[in-house]
């Protein structure tokens, strides 16, 4: 599988570890930067590796943030992704299964090396089932993305004050 992989400066101490699993494991890895500590922004670097995924370039995608939780936010942005933050082999694994999530979320001041390389493992090696009810909620999930991309959601925002 063609891996995209991002980071910010928080997840860049983890990057490098997490990709060379990734490729460890016979997966091909396309790093999307930052590629140092200084400071970076994690919607950049989220972007980035949504964007491959939905345009076919990756099948899957990693971003690690400090939390986890901006990245994460940042690539559901992107229509196509399901992304998620998860800091446990179950819903890395089980995102991708029944959610068919394509773009997982660690926050490398959350968990640490060791974890987040069975979070890593638990994603890349799980598929989704293609169950009816699975299928039918993805559906669900792209008819929201549908309704979005048509402004139904545009007249409900906040505005500033």
């Amino acid at each position: 599988m063609r891996i995209g992989i991002g980071c910010d400066h928080a997840g860049f101490p983890l990057k490098q570890d997490i990709a060379d699993l990734a490729a460890s494991l016979g997966h091909t890895v396309e790093d999307f930067g930052t590629f140092s500590t200084a400071p970076a922004d994690y919607p950049v670097y989220a972007r980035k590796v949504a964007e491959s995924v939905v345009s076919g370039r990756c099948e899957r995608g990693i971003v690690i943030c400090g939390s986890g939780v901006g990245a994460s936010v940042a690539a559901s942005k992107v229509p196509g992704v399901r992304s998620a933050m998860c800091h446990d082999t179950f819903s890395a694994r089980q995102g991708v299964e029944d959610d068919d999530m394509n773009v997982l979320c660690l926050g490398a001041r959350v968990v640490g090396p060791q974890l987040a390389a069975e979070c890593v493992r638990a994603f890349l090696g799980a598929k989704f089932s293609g169950a009816e009810r699975h299928v039918r909620r993805v559906a669900e999930i792209q008819a929201i993305e549908q309704d979005a991309r048509k402004g139904v959601f545009d007249a409900m925002q906040r505005r500033p004050s």
